[in-house]
């Protein structure tokens, strides 16, 4: 499984059964900000005692916005770098503006990159969040790589100055793909993949710049087809209100169906498979029903007695060196865009822009966390995990693919709606113990082809949900 952080969530999670991880401070003060909004001491959290069940989207406020058009890249300032014609395109390098000497402390290697930029227009926000997180599609031939960075406005109009949001590249040939998580106190800092404000700051606007890099006298260049982000404030809620059923019911996708258990034990310099490897399951099994995933050659360094391959090899594909985990958000955006696909990592205010999504033909991966018991028929509790939502039943309820199953064959599932509603869209629960558990409050993956037309909940034109 997978659990990721951010305003109300302890970086617990590298696809976690039945154990938690300890909160980081950051993570910490950031449920406390939350919590105290809520009415809620973040000591005690006692479920359910300053919420009672809201609607999901009551209060939430959630801005995804990207740059993918030759307008969007023509709008931001270059330095090196080209727009190149045509939808889709996006930029690659032109001219290199700078070179740098890049020591891997992973792969152990020294070598000479030289680069160029493109730097966003700053993008304003109509509400203070609480939590950014960015993602891109990019291709990056061998010896190419490229870094996201982010420089936010905060409340008091001081900016956090760039902070580095991920080394990446398709493979780990060239780079070990790694997050840093650099701090900006006392604003905040970057936990993996996400920009978490501290206690009393908000966001009010940023910028994001992609860094483009090559070897030293090579003519290759990494492709930047799109470049996004999310900023949020979601009200801190221990549940929310079942909904009723929203126009998907009676839907379901014919996605395949890949369980990470079986691989359990392999590859554990990629996390072991097994409990780890929740998102790149997911992932590869919605790559997959789009048709693209790797080919036999990407898969002739996998032992050839396990079974499904294909999730090995986006096991390592989608590995955070830094946090040796499979989790890490834009890592696994990258993954999807490697086979051509657009991918974004988005925070959904409701089950119904989900319905949206699969009602159009999309299957979506969701973000979860809860204790077992809470969701029956799964089995098991997790501090983080992401599944495959396919349909929903004639009567609202969410049929998955819940990569956490002993066989391929035991993949499909169909989970209470109020019950995996909940468990995904909370911010928050207060365990048997007493400790806090922390829930994505509604981060899912969207994956499409280019032409596929997306419903209106990610429509560009309207992105403040």
């Amino acid at each position: 499984m997978s659990a990721r952080t951010g305003t109300f969530r302890s970086h617990l999670a590298r696809c976690t059964l039945g154990r938690r991880s300890p909160a980081g401070a950051l993570a910490r003060a950031a449920a406390a900000l939350t919590l105290a909004v809520a009415g809620v001491s973040a000591g005690a959290a006692p479920a359910g005692a300053a919420i009672a069940h809201p609607a999901a989207d009551a209060g939430s406020r959630v801005d995804f916005h990207k740059w993918t058009t030759p307008a969007d890249f023509a709008a931001g300032t270059g330095s090196g770098v080209e727009e190149l014609p045509g939808d889709r395109a996006g930029i690659d390098i032109a001219s290199t503006v700078g070179s740098t000497t890049y020591k891997d402390a992973y792969l152990h290697t020294t070598k000479t990159y030289d680069y160029a930029t493109w730097t966003s227009p700053a993008h304003a926000l109509t509400f203070g969040a609480t939590e950014v997180v960015a993602s891109w599609d990019a291709q990056t031939p061998a010896g190419t790589w490229l870094k996201v960075e982010l420089n936010a406005t905060m409340e008091d109009g001081a900016q956090t100055g760039w902070l580095d949001m991920g080394h990446w590249a398709a493979l780990d040939t060239d780079i070990a793909r790694t997050s840093v998580s650099p701090g900006a106190a006392p604003y905040g800092g970057v936990d993996t993949d996400t920009f978490n404000a501290s206690a009393g700051h908000t966001v009010q606007s940023y910028r994001l710049r992609a860094t483009l890099y090559r070897l030293t006298g090579s003519a290759a260049t990494p492709r930047l087809w799109q470049l996004a982000a999310f900023a949020s404030l979601v009200p801190a809620r221990a549940s929310v209100a079942a909904s009723p059923p929203g126009g998907a019911e009676g839907t379901e996708l014919a996605v395949p169906r890949y369980s990470q258990q079986i691989h359990a034990g392999e590859y554990k310099k990629y996390g072991g498979g097994g409990d780890a490897w929740c998102s790149p399951t997911s992932n590869e099994m919605i790559d997959e029903f789009w048709g693209v995933g790797p080919s036999a050659a990407d898969l002739s360094w996998v032992d050839p007695k396990y079974a499904d391959p294909s999730v090995d090899y986006a096991a390592r594909e989608t590995y955070d060196y830094r946090y040796q985990g499979t989790g890490n958000w834009p890592f696994n955006a990258g993954y999807a865009a490697h086979f051509g696909l657009d991918a974004e990592i988005v925070q959904l205010r409701s089950t119904d822009d989900l319905e949206q999504l699969v009602a159009a033909g999309i299957p979506v991966a969701i973000s979860v966390a809860f204790d077992n018991g809470e969701l029956t028929g799964s089995g098991y509790g997790t501090a983080g995990h992401l599944m495959v939502v396919t349909g929903f039943t004639a009567g609202g309820d969410f049929i998955v693919n819940d990569p956490f199953s002993a066989s391929d064959a035991q993949v499909r599932h169909v989970y209470a709606r109020s019950q995996l509603e909940n468990i995904w869209l909370r911010t928050y629960w207060t365990r048997a113990d007493g400790t806090t558990g922390y829930g994505s409050g509604g981060v899912a993956y969207v994956i499409t082809p280019h032409d596929k037309p997306l419903p209106p909940v990610l429509d560009p034109a309207n992105p403040t949900w």
